[in-house]
């Protein structure tokens, strides 16, 4: 009898226990559910919160990118505004000159049919307007005017064809086989009218052939350094633009300035977003950290040197041919 009162106990705490540990097999596993749901509802915040960022990182890249194109311009509108003026003069005058040529004409024709009684008094009222209309000199300089204004003219073909390589309008994606050199030259001419009045450029190209890369992003970064180096300059200075190879597979450009440098607390920032240190209103902070993502997606590196007041060397450096870059799996970085 006490054996099995004894075994009845023993059944009883099994069967307490099992129900104890169900019931705290239960708690966990609600806790758990819980967790999960805890967890799936933070990821979708993060996941939202992350594409309003994205949304916002687009908004201000895009915002830079006009930034630049408003100053572009803005020069652009000047550098046209100035061939076109004197273009524009220029047929203002013609149209006296013509109106002059056309008296003398007439006074020509009179002579030709006036008969021989008249004729002298012809030939007179022609002198008369032959001084009036100053003919020498309109005969001297009508050939001058034309061959200004078709230089004019010509400056303005020039400039617009440069900004639409600049451009490239419909390729802003697209990979093709550059002259960094050349396309280097091309942005100057654009942004020419910002550097034109302080600084004295300074060529050491070396002759560094085709890369692979798409062109008008490389421009923007370009347009970033020149953009910076005639800011750095203040009323005047120097910039020098080089090129070199880094063995067989690799170029690299430099923009280097002779302004004020960058301080020694602020080499390791300068490509962080929104960091400037122009006054408020006149930078984003998101012209170097730009470059520095398009630098990055053609797999390549730009570095910033700066001694004390020695101004500021930034060197880009690219992979001759995108997919050799991409299988050697070298990464971009920054010094």
């Amino acid at each position: 009898m006490d054996e099995i009162t004894a075994l009845q106990r023993r059944l009883a705490r099994e069967r307490a226990a099992r129900q104890e540990a169900e019931r705290l097999l239960e708690e966990k596993s609600l806790q758990l559910y819980e967790s999960h749901q805890a967890l799936l509802r933070r990821n979708a915040e993060l996941q939202n919160a992350n594409a309003q960022l994205e949304a916002t990182h687009l908004q201000l890249l895009q915002s830079e990118k006009l930034a630049s194109v408003g100053q572009l311009a803005a020069g652009v509108a000047h550098e046209i505004n100035n061939p076109v003026g004197f273009v524009l003069s220029n047929l203002n005058t013609l149209k006296r000159y013509l109106e002059d040529m056309l008296q003398v004409i007439q006074a020509y024709q009179g002579v030709v049919e006036a008969p021989d009684p008249q004729r002298a008094t012809a030939i007179r009222q022609l002198d008369q307007a032959k001084q009036a209309a100053d003919w020498e000199f309109l005969c001297e300089d009508l050939p001058a005017m034309l061959v200004e204004s078709s230089d004019g003219l010509e400056r303005v073909r020039v400039i617009v064809q440069d900004l639409k390589d600049f451009s490239r309008a419909g390729t802003h994606a697209t990979w093709l086989e550059a002259d960094l050199e050349h396309e280097l030259e091309r942005t100057l001419k654009v942004c020419w009218n910002a550097l034109k009045y302080k600084a004295t450029i300074v060529r050491e190209y070396g002759q560094i052939g085709l890369v692979e890369c798409i062109p008008s992003q490389i421009n923007q970064v370009f347009l970033n350094l020149l953009t910076n180096a005639g800011h750095a300059l203040g009323d005047a200075g120097t910039i020098w633009l080089r090129s070199g190879t880094e063995g067989p597979d690799a170029l690299w450009l430099e923009v280097e300035d002779s302004g004020c440098g960058i301080p020694p607390e602020n080499l390791g920032k300068i490509f962080d977003p929104f960091f400037t240190t122009k006054p408020v209103g006149t930078g984003t902070g998101l012209g170097l950290s730009l470059s520095y993502g398009i630098i990055a997606t053609h797999m390549g590196r730009i570095e910033v040197f700066s001694p004390p007041g020695q101004g500021a060397r930034f060197r880009i450096t690219l992979p001759r041919h995108r997919a050799a870059e991409a299988a050697s799996g070298s990464a971009p970085g920054n010094t």
